[in-house]
């Protein structure tokens, strides 16, 4: 396992203090994940910014609405 030796002003670390404490973690399992979640595998900020950025693309909907009827499901 890693070790890291990490500065702080005593602000931060007092902060940090209370969320691990408030987490019921220690100060080291409580930054592991934070950097665990920081740098879980997502989609970049520039694609999600994208999001949204194309006002006549079609909603599901308008996707779907081409289909037809689902078959009713039998009983189980």
């Amino acid at each position: 396992m890693a070790q890291v030796t990490l500065y702080l002003d005593e602000a931060t670390a007092a902060k940090m203090r209370l969320a691990a404490k408030d987490a019921g973690l220690s100060m080291s399992r409580w930054l592991g994940e934070v950097i665990e979640r920081e740098t879980a595998e997502h989609w970049p900020k520039a694609v999600r910014e994208l999001a949204g950025q194309w006002p006549d693309f079609p909603t599901a909907e308008e996707l779907r609405q081409d289909e037809g009827e689902d078959l009713p499901r039998e009983p189980l």
